[in-house]
């Protein structure tokens, strides 16, 4: 396993404060259930359709019309609760969490309160190379989200499109145990890794697939210690939460900007109301949504349409079993097995995807070599075509053939980038291409040599300053690899150059 050191981040400083404030900061992030049918109904959930074109009658709140649940979206609950080593609850119940909203056609939203299906877990989160920050994770719930209103297709009127109305949410709740814009940022990228990985979620944030209601408050230096202590809330500030991001910059550009606003209102000799708020990108402020609810706003009580929900141990047991290997085990094998730096591997495993493509080519190969080549060049190329690893133009079978050519000495690393292209734009075996097109690296000393010969016999006073200042040699190297068409061996070359110039 990696060598990490888990540590706490001192405490952030403000600019422009009296005084030193530590920031505060819970997430709670809706994770879109990746399935094919809602949690209560039938139902598809499948994004981009006409407006109210995946709507059941469950959905539409029709008189009479009952919830089943979606045995398949407990599943993928419990594949995520074990994924961040949770506690998986063997029994949870459903709940109405009553509010009215033009979207939500019920009238209610089912829940889970009091029993969710998850409890405490953990995830652990990268900050620097060797430096990591464990945050509590206090549950997991399933509900069902709501339906969107739309307001800019006429002047006069909304509309209401219920597509989204009943698809499945796990609701990730964590403690208050993040300490700043970066580490939610962090937060937030380690777990949609962690759900795409585990298949859970395909945590497309753009779709609204998944996104995070960011709980901010500020506190005097100490104040969070006594908190770890006692579990006392009233140790830290006020706080605020801001709905719906879904951006990573955004995420951190609303924390901080929300974390200056409260600590000006307590220097001023405010105090700081406990409220929902929306974070405006255009303006980068966050401003006033409603005052914050507490549960007894929404009048909670058990489904009384739902029994409560018992699952066994061995099913649970049997879901271990089938989970991936997760990215903090597969990253600490790259280092292990492969021979790779921290960082290299990070990148190999930021998506699953990824490391599988990065696992075909090193396979039976020299890790580092294959890692340099999939992060560097196949890695910057597809960057610059704006195309991710699953529509790469040249495969791992492909990208092989190029390292095998030059562990063999056949090509040079000059003639290797110069294949690369060729395959990566016309397709291709790499090996015949060399052979087709006359690509073979010259290892034959006695053509570099005359070769050597020559540009020596012409340049006499360049010889002199080479024998004066051995970092001259270079020259001579440059000349013959253009002679030979960047063909020579390097290598061969610069033992030549070497030899000639000390003769």
């Amino acid at each position: 396993m990696l060598d990490l050191t888990y540590e706490t981040p001192k405490p952030k400083v403000i600019a422009g404060a009296k005084y030193d404030w530590e920031l505060v900061i819970g997430m709670e992030v809706h994770a879109q259930v990746s399935s094919n049918a809602k949690l209560f109904s039938g139902a598809s959930t499948q994004f981009g359709a006409e407006p109210n074109a995946n709507v059941s009658f469950v959905d539409a709140a029709m008189p009479g019309m009952l919830p089943v649940i979606n045995e398949f979206c407990v599943e993928q609950a419990v594949r995520t609760g074990l994924g961040l080593k949770a506690e998986i609850n063997l029994k949870s119940a459903f709940d109405r969490k009553n509010y009215f909203y033009p979207d939500l056609p019920q009238g209610y939203q089912i829940s889970q309160l009091y029993h969710p299906i998850v409890g405490e877990g953990e995830i652990i989160v990268d900050m620097e190379s060797g430096i990591a920050r464990k945050v509590r994770i206090e549950r997991i719930h399933l509900e069902q989200d709501a339906g969107k209103s739309v307001h800019d297709m006429d002047p006069n009127m909304s509309f209401v499109d219920y597509n989204r109305t009943g698809v499945a949410l796990m609701e990730i709740v964590s403690r208050p145990d993040i300490r700043g814009p970066e580490e939610a940022a962090a937060y937030v990228t380690k777990l949609r890794q962690l759900l795409r990985y585990l298949g859970t979620c395909d945590g497309n944030m753009q779709n609204g697939n998944l996104r995070a209601d960011v709980n901010v408050s500020v506190c005097r230096p100490g104040q969070y210690e006594k908190y770890m202590e006692t579990q006392d809330f009233s140790h830290l500030g006020t706080r605020c939460e801001i709905k719906n991001m879904n951006s990573m910059r955004f995420i951190q550009a609303a924390i901080d900007y929300e974390a200056k606003r409260q600590i000006a209102i307590v220097e001023a000799g405010g105090t700081v109301d406990q409220e929902t708020r929306l974070y405006d990108p255009d303006k980068n402020e966050t401003r006033s949504m409603r005052s914050k609810e507490e549960a007894h706003d929404y009048r909670y009580f058990p489904d009384p349409d739902l029994l409560p929900l018992e699952i066994e141990q061995g099913w649970v047991d049997d879901i271990a079993k089938s989970l991936p290997e997760l990215p903090d085990e597969k990253k600490s094998r790259f280092v292990n097995d492969f021979g790779l730096s921290e960082y290299d591997a990070s990148v190999l495993t930021a998506e699953a995807e990824n490391a599988a493509y990065f696992e075909a080519v090193a396979n039976g190969r020299n890790g580092k070599l294959s890692a340099n080549w999939v992060i560097n060049e196949l890695f910057g190329r597809l960057k610059k075509d704006d195309k991710g690893i699953t529509e790469s133009p040249i495969s791992p079978e492909q990208l092989g053939g190029v390292i095998d050519l030059i562990s063999s000495d056949a090509i040079s690393g000059k003639i290797a980038k110069d294949l690369f292209e060729i395959v990566y734009t016309e397709g291709g075996d790499p090996a015949k291409i060399v052979d087709e097109r006359g690509m073979k690296q010259v290892t034959d000393t006695g053509a570099i040599e005359a070769a050597l010969d020559e540009i020596i016999a012409a340049n006499p006073e360049q010889v002199e300053k080479a024998k004066v200042n051995p970092k001259l040699a270079g020259w001579f190297v440059g000349q013959v690899m253009k002679a030979t068409g960047g063909k020579a061996n390097p290598k061969a070359v610069n033992q030549l150059v070497a030899q000639k110039l000390n003769d």
